[in-house]
């Protein structure tokens, strides 16, 4: 309900709408925070290892520090499952998404969950200029809001 009450934390009253409107940035926190990587060059069987170890969904492809695309299980399962391809011959860089839908610091909380919802997304890369500083996922933010 827009401006109902909720009671949060320690006893605090906040509406549902403000914590919509709340910056990544804050959600991140002011320095953003570590975000697990790969590279292209790396083996697709690789990548998964490393995601069953972290227990995460996707890895942000990175080349020379520069985000060049995501890699998750839906990228896994459609471009090498379904096709009979092998993850220990293929590269990431082969069945990553490229074109990868990313926000800023200074996006509110609630764009960047529709903007999740719309694009059927559930891995949101976060870039301060060209440096990536954080990666939001939908389960992070219903947490956090």
């Amino acid at each position: 309900m827009k401006g109902a009450l909720h009671l949060r934390g320690m006893g605090q009253k906040t509406t549902r709408r403000k914590e919509f409107i709340m910056r990544v940035k804050k959600l991140l926190g002011s320095n953003g925070r570590d975000v697990d990587t790969v590279s292209p060059d790396e083996t697709v069987y690789d990548a998964l290892a490393m995601m069953a170890k972290k227990e995460i969904g996707a890895l942000v492809v990175v080349k020379k520090g520069k985000m060049v695309g995501i890699f998750s299980e839906r990228d896994y399962a459609r471009k090498v499952i379904l096709k009979g391809k092998s993850s220990k011959n293929t590269r990431v860089r082969e069945i990553m998404t490229s074109d990868v839908i990313h926000v800023g610091l200074n996006h509110k909380v609630g764009k960047c969950l529709s903007l999740m919802a719309k694009k059927r997304i559930r891995h949101l890369p976060v870039l301060d200029k060209d440096r990536l500083v954080g990666l939001l996922t939908i389960e992070e933010i219903k947490a956090k809001t």
